[in-house]
C-alpha cells in the first residue's frame, strides 16, 4: 500500500465529485473520473479537497466516495484525503476510516479563528498528536480559503517535533518568498526536508519548481499536462516545460476563478468524457450560454497553439 512520505513527488490531482442533475453522487462517474485521471499519468489523487465539494457530503458519503475510489485506484498511485474539521474528534476519526480502507495519507488546513501564531502551532499540534505516527499527514496552507495564515516559523516548530508532518501544500499569496524560506531551513541538512506540493489552480508552477517545489496539486481538467510539465522539469528541461505551461496558461487562468471555476472545470472534464454530467451540487456555480461560449473560444485558440508548437492534442478540444 502507497504511503506519502518525505518524498513524495509529482502531479497529484485534486478530484471533483461528480454529481448526476438531481444532486445525488454519480457513483459510474466517479469510476471513469478515476480511471481518466489515471490514464492521464498523474502520480497521486487528492480526495475531498476544495474541488471535491466536501462541506456539501454526508459523513456517510464522504466515506463511501473514499472507498469507492480506493477500490478503483487499486494501489496503482497514492491517494491523500482531505479531512479538515473544526472537530478534532470528528477529524481523526474519519482520517482513521481512511487510512484503514486504503489511504496514502491525508490532508489538514486550519480553522477560522486561530489568528495568531500560538493559535495555529497549538491546532496542528493537536491535530498531529492525535493522529499519531502510523498516518502521514500533509498540512495544507491556503489563506484565500481558510482565512488562516501559517508562518514559516510554526511550519518549521511542527517539521521539527512531528515526524508525521511529510507534506506541505503550499498555497500562501503571496507565496514565493516564503517557498524560498521553506526550502531554505533545510538546507545543508539542519532540519527535516519535507514534501513541497503547491495549488493555487497551477498559476505559479514553472516559479515554484524553480524555487525547490517537489510537485504539484490542483484540480486543472488537463492533469496530464502538468504531470508532463512536471516530468519535463525534473529532467532538467526547464525551458520546454514552461513552453508547454505557457500554452495552457490562459485556461489554467480561466479556471482559477473562485468558486466559478468548479463549474468550468466540470464542463470541460465532461467534454473529456470523465464525466456524465458537470453539475455542482446545491448551492453551486452554473455556465450561462455566454460562459459556454467564452469556453469554447479558449478551447479552440489552445487546440490551434498546441498544433502550431508540434505538441499533442489532448481529448476534448
Amino acid at each position: 500500500m502507497h504511503r506519502v512520505t518525505e518524498n513524495t513527488r509529482g502531479m497529484f490531482v485534486i478530484a471533483a465529485t461528480p454529481f448526476a442533475a438531481g444532486g445525488a453522487i454519480d457513483w459510474p462517474s466517479v469510476d471513469t473520473l478515476v480511471d481518466f485521471y489515471l490514464a492521464e499519468g498523474v502520480h497521486g489523487v487528492t480526495l475531498l479537497g476544495v474541488m471535491g465539494e466536501a462541506p456539501k457530503l454526508s459523513d456517510q458519503e464522504r466515506l463511501d466516495l473514499v472507498q469507492r475510489v480506493l477500490a478503483r485506484v487499486d494501489g496503482r498511485v497514492p491517494v491523500l484525503v482531505g479531512v479538515s474539521d473544526a472537530g478534532l474528534d470528528r477529524l481523526v476519526q474519519f482520517a482513521t476510516q481512511c487510512m484503514d480502507a486504503g489511504a496514502a495519507g491525508v490532508m489538514v488546513a486550519g480553522n477560522r479563528g486561530q489568528d495568531t501564531d500560538e493559535q495555529v502551532h497549538g491546532w496542528f499540534a493537536r491535530v498531529l498528536e492525535r493522529l499519531g505516527p502510523d498516518i502521514p499527514v500533509c498540512l495544507q496552507d491556503y489563506p484565500p480559503t481558510t482565512g488562516v495564515h501559517v508562518s514559516v516559523d510554526v511550519v518549521n516548530r511542527l517539521i521539527d517535533a512531528h515526524a508525521n508532518l511529510v507534506l506541505f501544500k503550499h498555497e500562501d499569496l503571496p507565496g514565493l518568498a516564503k517557498l524560498s524560506r521553506l526550502r531554505a531551513g533545510a538546507g545543508g541538512g539542519a532540519r527535516r526536508r519535507v514534501g513541497i506540493l503547491v495549488g493555487n489552480g497551477g498559476l505559479y508552477v514553472p516559479q515554484e519548481l524553480a524555487r525547490g517545489a517537489d510537485g504539484i496539486m490542483t484540480g486543472f481538467a488537463f492533469p496530464g499536462v502538468l504531470a508532463e510539465v512536471w516530468r519535463r522539469f525534473a529532467a532538467g528541461a526547464a525551458d520546454r516545460a514552461e513552453d508547454l505551461y505557457d500554452l495552457y496558461l490562459p485556461l489554467l487562468r480561466h479556471e482559477q476563478q473562485i468558486g466559478f471555476g468548479l463549474a468550468l472545470r466540470k464542463e470541460v472534464l465532461r467534454r473529456r468524457g470523465a464525466i456524465a454530467c458537470a453539475a455542482a451540487r446545491a448551492p453551486g456555480p452554473a455556465l450561462s450560454s455566454r460562459d459556454v461560449a467564452e469556453l469554447e473560444r479558449l478551447l479552440a485558440r489552445l487546440r490551434a497553439k498546441l498544433e502550431a508548437a508540434g505538441e499533442p492534442i489532448p481529448c476534448g478540444l
